[in-house]
């Protein structure tokens, strides 16, 4: 999934890996007190869920409140936090039973640097009742640990491309079909440029952008690492991961005017006519106008795209097919190319106290209807039964297809920490100008591959 962190994460999460190893398996069974909660007075309970960023809208959060007071008579007290410093807050809060949350979002690629250090209830008796092999198995997968379920999926938000359909016509370009046609397409729209722009991009794809780049490596065969003899290894110096590096170099020199720095943040302000900056405020910090043909992008990113109008005296985008298109990136087999699937798991903290209720709020998140609700908000269901629920416009047969195809970073405990000192932005930002990029890749390999490790 998702941003970076703060801290020196490296050594932070080593470090604070260890304490919730000894943490969180000291004491007795937290699973031990799961009595029945109708059978009891729980009016003066109160259970804590983190929710990490804003994409569990408020109508969403009003269910889960209102729900859980109804069924279990306790009151559901919602936090949000933010993606760039959950990591950090979550090494220091879930061991504490004093302050951790009961249950928390967190994203997906974070999830096994926490159930590998036995920070979260195991959950292997319930994931039968919650959905079972209906659930992502990627999902399941990055939170479990020797079989049992620890982190369960949450939602999913696949990536797909949002291109100018205007400006693709006016370039002459056809939608293409496989990876080769993409990469010619982008490269020649950029060359004709047919409304001279200044710095205008075929594809506008970050310098750092290696959550969407590294569709390229695994379209091609390639992974970020692998598990051999019992260790992971990080493979960016793997034969077919370079071919995937080298198609990489090619559309940052040949068709991404982006700035070497720019990382997977708001490209669709690029894509707009015209659209607005804003700081981490949310207060305005500057205007940008139309300077890519194409963006990649999660899916929820469609409400960020259109023409600009006002509804109840607000701005919102609304969406021109005529200007518009959405379609997903085509791999070399005539299927859609592997995309990183963005998404969060979710799991009850082992030090919880209120083990008995933070399963029933588990029940409801995973129940038909918070599942279709999830849906209808534009985020992917954590059960296959009930994608139908994302509709079927074009941006939700664009999700679902991407989706089909797509994978996680790999399952290593370490991960979150290649992830926190931003290892990966590095060597994109280096991948324009290297002149050897297989030197640069064993480079980093050797960088990464002990930090995979970390537990």
């Amino acid at each position: 999934m998702k941003k970076h962190f703060g801290l020196t994460l490296a050594t932070a999460v080593a470090t604070s890996a260890a304490l919730l190893l000894s943490a969180c398996s000291s004491g007795s069974d937290p699973t031990a007190a799961n009595s029945p909660t109708t059978s009891q007075d729980n009016s003066k309970r109160t259970i804590t869920l983190w929710l990490v960023g804003a994409d569990t809208n408020d109508d969403l959060r009003g269910y889960l409140t209102t729900t859980f007071k109804q069924k279990t008579g306790a009151t559901l007290k919602i936090e949000e936090q933010t993606w760039g410093d959950i990591v950090t807050k979550l090494t220091t809060s879930l061991p504490d039973a004093n302050n951790t949350p009961d249950v928390t979002e967190l994203g997906n690629t974070q999830a096994p640097t926490f159930t590998n250090v036995g920070a979260f209830a195991d959950v292997s008796d319930l994931y039968e009742e919650l959905g079972g092999d209906k659930l992502l198995p990627s999902f399941v997968e990055v939170g479990s640990v020797d079989g049992k379920k620890y982190a369960l999926p949450y939602y999913f938000g696949s990536r797909y491309m949002f291109a100018r359909a205007d400006v693709w016509k006016e370039a002459g370009v056809n939608q293409p079909t496989t990876l080769e046609e993409f990469n010619t397409a982008v490269k020649q729209i950029t060359a004709k440029n047919p409304r001279d722009i200044k710095n205008f991009s075929g594809f506008f794809l970050g310098g750092q952008d290696w959550r969407n780049g590294i569709s390229w490596i695994f379209a091609n065969g390639g992974d970020l690492a692998k598990k051999e003899n019992g260790q992971w290894v990080s493979t960016l110096s793997d034969a077919n991961t370079l071919k995937g590096l080298a198609q990489l170099q090619d559309i940052y020199r040949s068709a991404s005017k982006a700035p070497a720095d720019a990382k997977d943040a708001t490209p669709w302000l690029y894509i707009n006519d015209t659209d607005e900056i804003l700081d981490e405020a949310g207060k305005p910090a500057g205007k940008t106008s139309l300077a890519a043909a194409t963006i990649m992008a999660p899916g929820w990113a469609h409400w960020s795209i259109g023409d600009l109008k006002e509804k109840d005296g607000k701005p919102v985008r609304e969406w021109n097919d005529k200007k518009f298109s959405a379609f997903v990136l085509p791999g070399n087999d005539g299927k859609p190319a592997p995309v990183f699937a963005g998404g969060s798991n979710i799991g009850i903290s082992a030090k919880s106290q209120n083990q008995d209720l933070a399963r029933e709020l588990l029940k409801i998140i995973f129940s038909a209807d918070y599942q279709q609700m999830l849906g209808k908000s534009g985020l992917g269901p954590a059960n296959s039964d009930y994608v139908s629920s994302l509709g079927d416009d074009v941006f939700a047969k664009a999700l679902i297809d991407s989706a089909s195809n797509s994978k996680l970073t790999p399952a290593a405990p370490g991960w979150a920490a290649v992830e926190a000192k931003q290892v990966l932005e590095e060597f994109f930002g280096k991948i324009r100008d290297a002149s050897d990029l297989a030197a640069l890749a064993k480079e980093y390999d050797a960088t990464i591959t002990p930090m995979l490790n970390l537990k």
